[in-house]
């Protein structure tokens, strides 16, 4: 052996790079500056030669084979190589020549200020810092690795590109943060990858990457290498003008949600666990089913990698990836993407409360508790099975910040719709006593969580302005949609469970027992201004034996569909925005099964059919008047007309929206009897116009219907100045038109006596004016006779007189002279 060599070589990290232990190899191995020379060395088990290249070839050096074990090594007097310009040409015992860029020759790409950021919690573009990223550096092409791994004892990529061999790839141990690095030449996009963990207990683990951008189709859960940054968005115009949208504005818009499951809303082959269609195929089916709808929104359920398909995308391994069951991430992209160009919005299930404990996750990551809570009486969930995340810890809460970020910044996604925040809130929820550790002031309240929420929604709110998160909370925790400035979380939204609750146990009772549990029907509305509300009947409401919605309806099928037209008729009159599962808006009979399409065959019914007509003709009912939605959160927006005689089964109701103009009065009776002159408050003297109406033919019904205009009387009703009689058919919703006026009818009276008094003096004054017309033509006539007579009267006497008479004037004239001067 070459006594420099020799010299050079650190033992102790040698013995620690063969026993598989060595957290720094770039210390031991790749190029370094050795007098005024250079050292280089490489670990190349089973290799029988290892040559020092140049990129060009043009320079051999063969190396020296140090150990038995694959170490190899040169010494050059005078500096050889420069950086990385050179390759390592690997020829190993069958014959096989690998070459390739030296991975310890690369300098890190994260920055300590990077680590520090992520330390504090503040680096909120970490995703682009750890995982796997592809990239060229120095001109070679290859992909960099960093992982957050504090009490691994070494850390190795392995992959398909170096037989799994944790001994080929340790990674650098970066000096403090507990950040693993390294940059590998001439692995490229669609590579498999894990990471092979040894722990401080000399356990073998084999990890997926926390940050990696796409994983294995399951059952297989590796990772696989994305790049994220070639795909070209198209929807800038989109994103930009979403920026301007503040809170408010948000609140002020139309928001009706069409809850999706994407593996089960159409299969391409049935019976096949894999027979999805692929996120390209599924954009313009979803796009133009969703458009010809009228929802302004989809949710997607469950998108980041998970290993279950009966979990639905709440049990989350891969946090960064898009699941692999529809294509890749650049295909989950251009779903996005084409959405956006329908105009329509894209809200994301996103799961911070836990992940599952599966063996290549993020439980015990590096060995030890990381990502999770260490007491278990924080760091698990003992009913579901899974862990809670160490929301204190400022790396785990970086880690989450980021991520609801990455779906924002990286995908384009309009919302997260935040899973299961009241497990996040209670330290005691799903817990019995002894299961659960109070906080400091010995309460039941999770205040590392709450910080992380308001911080999330703060952050969110900064950096990306007019996305925003809706929170799945179903306690009464106060101010979960208040700003977090004002003590609040700051969620935009907040799912109504309450009303969904009270109001289908209110649906499922006969219409006999509904009179003696009324109050499930009206008690949200002494609330629904404490949030911004979404009305909601999601997944969670037609699984596990809970029923379909048409099948949680009473009575005969007729009835059952009637009751279903009713209810979400009810829905769309009600303050909140709405959301409806897939499946719902068609009365699918069966409960959703996420293994098989949905009943798409069902549509054959007429009856179905019109339940589909129905809710397309509520959503556009909703969209074209704001009064169903620009005050959902303002008490004007809302005013009971009837809602005191559960006894008649009907309540009615007023939405108001930003003009007087275009407000709606709705109408719902919910027992099976029709109400002819069924008098209803009127809130102003004028003519209503049925707009919509649940027993419209076209919707199942037996059209029984209130055509023309319909006048209000002048009589008043407990809450209400007037009247207004209709007809309301039997278990139906029946919506109302009009505009709205100050006019009384002593107005109207006024204003008619004021018009009769003008019509009689314009009268008057018109035959006045005729009168005096008249005497003035008689007068005119007969002057007219005069004249004419005079002609016929001349005789020769007459022009002798005419002519005597012409001297008098002369003698006239004298005469009065005359008189004058005697005067």
């Amino acid at each position: 052996m070459n006594k420099r060599i020799n010299d050079w070589i650190n033992w102790v990290l040698y013995d620690e790079l063969i026993a598989g232990k060595l957290n720094a190899p770039k210390h031991l191995l790749g190029i370094h500056e050795y007098g005024e020379g250079q050292i280089i060395t490489a670990y190349r088990p089973h290799a029988v030669e290892v040559k020092v290249t140049s990129r060009t070839g043009k320079k051999v050096h063969t190396m020296e084979k140090v150990t038995d074990e694959g170490f190899y090594a040169i010494f050059f007097p005078k500096k050889e190589f420069s950086g990385t310009k050179y390759n390592l040409v690997t020829t190993y015992e069958d014959g096989t020549t690998v070459t390739t860029a030296d991975p310890y020759a690369f300098d890190s790409q994260i920055s300590d200020f990077d680590s520090y950021l992520f330390a504090e919690g503040k680096h909120y573009e970490i995703y682009n810092k750890f995982g796997a990223h592809p990239m060229t550096i120095d001109g070679v092409k290859g992909t960099y690795f960093a992982v957050w791994a504090p009490d691994a004892r070494r850390v190795s990529v392995v992959g398909d590109f170096n037989m799994w061999d944790g001994n080929l790839h340790p990674m650098q141990l970066r000096p403090n943060g507990g950040i693993y690095e390294l940059f590998i030449p001439n692995v490229l996009s669609g590579a498999v990858y894990k990471y092979q963990i040894l722990t401080r207990y000399d356990e073998i683990l084999y990890k997926s990457d926390p940050y990696g951008n796409q994983a294995q189709m399951r059952p297989d859960n590796g990772s696989v290498v994305a790049d994220l940054t070639t795909y070209k968005w198209k929807d800038t115009a989109w994103v930009n003008k979403r920026k301007t949208y503040s809170r408010t504005d948000r609140m002020k818009m139309p928001m009706t949600i069409y809850e999706m499951h994407l593996g089960s809303w159409r299969k391409k082959v049935e019976d096949d666990d894999s027979g999805f269609f692929s996120y390209r195929e599924l954009a313009p089916m979803v796009a133009d089913y969703v458009k010809d709808m009228g929802y302004t929104h989809v949710e997607i359920m469950g998108i980041a990698e998970y290993p279950f398909d009966g979990s639905w995308g709440y049990q989350v391994t891969n946090y960064y990836a898009p699941t692999s069951r529809y294509g890749l991430p650049e295909d989950f992209m251009y779903f996005i993407d084409y959405l956006h160009s329908k105009g329509i919005g894209i809200i994301l299930d996103w799961v911070p409360a836990h992940f599952p404990k599966d063996a290549h996750g993020l439980g015990r990551f590096d060995g030890m508790p990381l990502y999770e809570h260490p007491d278990p009486r924080r760091g698990e969930h003992p009913d579901w099975g899974t862990y809670i995340f160490d929301y204190g810890r400022a790396e785990v809460a970086n880690f989450l910040i980021a991520n609801a970020l990455f779906w924002v910044e990286k995908f384009h996604i309009d919302a997260l719709r935040v899973d299961a925040v009241a497990s996040m809130l209670y330290l005691d929820y799903g817990k019995q006593d002894g299961q659960w550790l109070p906080n400091e002031n010995g309460g039941n309240e999770n205040l590392d969580a709450i910080k992380l929420l308001q911080n999330i929604n703060a952050v969110m709110e900064e950096k990306n302005p007019g996305a925003f998160l809706i929170a799945e909370e179903s306690t009464a925790w106060a101010g979960v949609t208040a700003p977090a400035s004002m003590n609040g979380l700051g969620f935009l939204f907040k799912w109504n469970m309450g009303w969904m609750n009270d109001f289908l146990e209110y649906m499922k009772m006969d219409p006999y027992f509904r009179s003696f549990n009324h109050n499930k029907l009206t008690f949200s509305l002494s609330y629904t201004y404490a949030e911004n509300y979404v009305l909601v009947i999601s997944h969670d409401e037609v699984v596990h034996l809970k029923c379909s919605m048409i099948n949680k309806m009473p009575g005969s099928e007729p009835q059952k569909f009637a009751n279903l037209r009713l209810a979400y008729g009810y829905m769309y009159g009600h303050p909140g925005k709405k959301l409806l599962f897939m499946g719902q808006e068609f009365a699918q009979p069966r409960e959703w099964s996420e293994a098989r399409s949905l009943d798409w065959f069902v549509l054959d019914n007429p009856l179905n059919q019109g339940v589909q007509r129905w809710v397309k003709a509520l959503n556009n009912l909703y969209n074209a008047n704001d009064a169903l939605y620009a005050n959902d959160s303002d008490v004007m927006g809302f005013e009971w007309i009837d809602c005191d005689h559960p006894d008649k089964g009907v309540v009615s109701f007023i939405r108001r929206g930003s003009t007087p103009s275009k407000q709606l009065l709705f109408i719902c009776n919910f027992v099976p009897v029709e109400y002819d002159n069924y008098e209803v408050g009127a809130p102003c003297f004028t003519t209503y116009k049925e707009v919509l109406n649940s027993d419209d033919v076209q919707f199942g019904g037996a059209g029984r219907l209130n055509s023309g205009k319909i006048k209000a009387i002048d009589k008043k009703t407990e809450r209400m100045p007037y009247s207004i009689s209709v007809t309301v058919p039997p278990l139906s919703a029946v919506v109302l038109e009009y505009d709205y006026t100050d006019v009384t009818p002593e107005d109207i009276l006024k204003k008619k006596e004021a018009e009769k008094k003008a019509a009689a003096a314009k009268r008057a004054a018109e035959k006045k004016t005729a009168a005096k017309k008249t005497a003035t033509e008689k007068k005119d006539v007969e002057t007219t006779e005069v004249v004419k007579k005079e002609p016929e009267k001349k005789t020769a006497a007459t022009k002798t007189k005419e002519t005597v008479s012409k001297t008098k004037p002369a003698q006239t004239k004298a005469a009065v002279s005359k008189k004058t001067t005697k005067k």
